[in-house]
């Protein structure tokens, strides 16, 4: 998720559309939440730890 945040944010910041900025923005903080909860040892959608 954190990835395709990466790529969207890239594509909108050379084509200058703003949705794919914003929609890129939103995946990144996703990502990184889901990212911290699994590395805390919180189960993520059924899973121990998420990658």
């Amino acid at each position: 998720m954190i990835v395709l945040g990466l790529i969207l944010l890239i594509i909108g910041a050379l084509t200058g559309v703003s949705i794919l900025w914003t929609i890129g923005i939103i995946l990144l903080v996703i990502g990184a939440v889901l990212w911290i909860m699994g590395s805390l040892g919180h189960a993520v959608g059924g899973r121990k730890h998420y990658w």
